[in-house]
């Protein structure tokens, strides 16, 4: 009998650990997939994945001084940025947008989003996302 009560204890310890695992490794690959549904979307609607298009990205920072340091630093990288204020938006009054010609293949966009939202907790404030530049079609 007591063989039985520590297999089902073994059992019911590799039950949660499986569930907390899956749990943990969706919350991850959820804001990942959004990009390569995203980028799918595109490519059904006809845009050339090989052929670099105008990517805007979106960050709200709650700060002015937030928003320049940001924008400064992914100007150093690359990016045409500007700021605006949100006058609708308490906590995160101030969003950057910034502008980068890419090939549109899901590694380069999860690169470029993964930095994003890190910088964006850095300063407390959160990663948008990002759609096509003006005139590309989302279907």
């Amino acid at each position: 009998m007591d063989w039985f009560v520590v297999f089902l204890i073994a059992g019911a310890a590799i039950a949660v650990w499986r569930i907390i695992y899956n749990v943990r490794n969706t919350s991850k690959s959820s804001e990942d997939d959004w990009d390569a549904r995203m980028i799918e979307r595109l490519r059904r609607s006809g845009v050339d994945p090989f052929k670099p298009v105008d990517v805007d990205f979106f960050v709200a920072v709650p700060t002015q001084e937030k928003a320049e340091s940001i924008a400064s630093r992914l100007r150093a990288e690359g990016f045409e940025t500007d700021i605006r204020e949100l006058r609708d938006s308490v906590d995160q009054s101030w969003s950057i947008h910034a502008l980068k010609t890419l090939s549109l293949n899901v590694h380069a966009v999860r690169e470029v989003s993964s930095r994003l939202r890190q910088l964006a907790e850095e300063a407390g404030g959160r990663y948008d996302g990002w759609a096509p530049g003006p005139g590309k079609p989302i279907s």
